[in-house]
């Protein structure tokens, strides 16, 4: 009853999910609901106009044909040593609507975002949460990613994952 693909950033579907997603996540952050203009600067300048190829992809799940999910990918460096290469993607802005989770839909999703990577040449995907956000550690670590080094900084980096994306998990060539 799923179906995944690209779309978008700017669609209707995709900015209804960003703004419920970025709501979410500040609510639970400010432990209060997140007002709209906070969302509206939130998400103001927020690099999701990146996501799209060739660095980046954005992708919306629906589920019986209405918008439940989305997620994006965005290459964050490239190793032109091809034989060697350890181009890394980042994975961002996942997030399920709360009445599809449970669904079998979040690991769906990271499966096609990690496919969407790869398409883009990614060999390893990272992401950063934070520590508050128990569901998608969980989710994350039961999808084979393991805890890394920072990657990145700000305010709202607690923790990294990252996650060999070739079949045989290594990084050698």
């Amino acid at each position: 009853m799923w179906k995944l693909g690209p779309e978008p950033v700017g669609s209707p579907d995709a900015t209804r999910l960003r703004r419920e997603y970025y709501a979410e996540v500040a609510s639970r952050y400010w432990k209060r609901p997140a007002t709209s203009q906070e969302v509206d600067e939130g998400l103001a300048g927020d690099g999701a106009d990146l996501l799209v190829p060739p660095a980046g992809q954005f992708v919306v799940g629906r589920y019986g044909g209405e918008a439940a999910a989305c997620g994006g990918v965005l290459l964050l460096d490239t190793d032109t040593d091809t034989d060697t290469g350890t181009d890394t993607a980042e994975l961002t802005r996942v997030y399920l609507r709360p009445a599809f989770r449970g669904k079998k839909g979040a690991g769906l999703l990271l499966e096609f975002l990690e496919e969407e990577a790869r398409a883009l040449g990614a060999r390893r995907m990272v992401l950063n949460t934070r520590l508050d956000l128990i569901e998608a550690r969980s989710l994350y670590v039961r999808h084979g990613y393991a805890e890394i080094p920072a990657y990145c900084t700000g305010p709202y980096v607690e923790i990294c994952y990252g996650k060999d994306l070739r079949p045989d998990g290594s990084l050698g060539g």
